[in-house]
């Protein structure tokens, strides 16, 4: 089923539209459909709550964020299972995800920067009237200012490309970042209000913007719409964390072995790190799994 092509053209990709849905549940989602499912698929989440602060795979919270801060203040923070920099994430943010088999653009390397340059493609059109609309290194610009920050990630003969764009954000909550180590060149150390600016200022609505989204995509892909209760019916309940029962589902449940994960502040207990190095052996476990049986091992 994979890159499935409709009436003899573009192949299908099913779009899943959401509103202010929680960003942990999010990536939830989105790690499942890029590892079990087999279509091309389009997530549009139109903001986020509660706010949250979310960080590459890599993200050290001490090097990262001011963390006096963000526990004084109670803000989420959350580890994606893709790479990426840090942001903080709430109403104000849309995000864009885009999941695809090799087969459903034919000649598109998978490797970060060919995905990158694809993507590019398909957002230049969206943005045909702002002015200096570019890819600089892996952020989307307006000129030298990020509006749209982007993490990959890429499995055997799947990709995932997501986007947080930024609609609108508080100043004050710039506050929660630091100054990162690896900043991209073109930013030349400008603080955070410096360096980002409002996609707000180029579109007179979010669901123009969306929908201009969504006419790009119809160039490439014949686009059908899904629902929240139909995509988590197919997946079944395996993918909600909140939902996992010990006594329902087996000790080896794919929810343990997902990379998205909630991040504790607080000083580390030996409890947790034990939790962390079982999470770690049962991550390679499932890796060998899906090598050895692609249906799935543990069901």
């Amino acid at each position: 089923m994979s890159g499935r092509v409709v009436n003899g053209a573009r192949p299908l990709m099913r779009v899943l539209k959401l509103s202010n849905f929680p960003i942990f549940q999010q990536l939830k989602l989105e790690e499942r459909l890029l590892r079990k499912s087999s279509d091309n698929w389009c997530l549009l989440n139109d903001g986020t709550s509660p706010p949250s602060i979310v960080m590459g795979i890599s993200g050290k919270a001490e090097k990262l964020l001011e963390v006096e801060k963000v526990v004084k203040d109670g803000v989420p923070v959350i580890k994606r299972f893709s790479g990426g920099g840090t942001v903080i994430v709430d109403e104000g943010t849309v995000f864009i995800t885009l999941i695809c088999s090799r087969s459903a653009l034919p000649g598109l390397e998978l490797y970060p920067r060919e995905i990158m340059s694809w993507t590019e493609l398909l957002y230049v059109p969206v943005f045909e009237n702002a002015l200096g609309f570019k890819l600089r290194e892996h952020d989307y610009v307006f000129n030298d200012r990020k509006f749209g920050g982007n993490a990959q990630s890429i499995i055997k003969d799947r990709w995932l490309h997501h986007t947080s764009f930024l609609w609108d954000f508080r100043d004050s909550k710039m506050a929660y970042l630091k100054l990162p180590e690896r900043a991209p060149v073109y930013r030349e150390g400008r603080n955070h209000t410096d360096f980002i600016c409002r996609l707000r200022e180029h579109f007179p609505s979010r669901d123009i913007f969306i929908d201009t989204v969504q006419a790009g995509l119809e160039r490439h892909f014949f686009l059908r719409e899904e629902s929240l209760v139909g995509v988590e019916s197919e997946l079944g309940e395996f993918w909600n964390l909140e939902n996992w029962n010990p006594f329902k589902f087996p000790l080896f449940s794919p929810l343990l072995l997902m990379k998205s994960m909630m991040v504790d502040l607080s000083s580390p207990t030996l409890e947790m790190t034990v939790a962390k190095v079982l999470v770690g052996v049962l991550r390679v476990l499932m890796m060998v799994g899906d090598e050895q049986f692609p249906g799935g091992w543990w069901k």
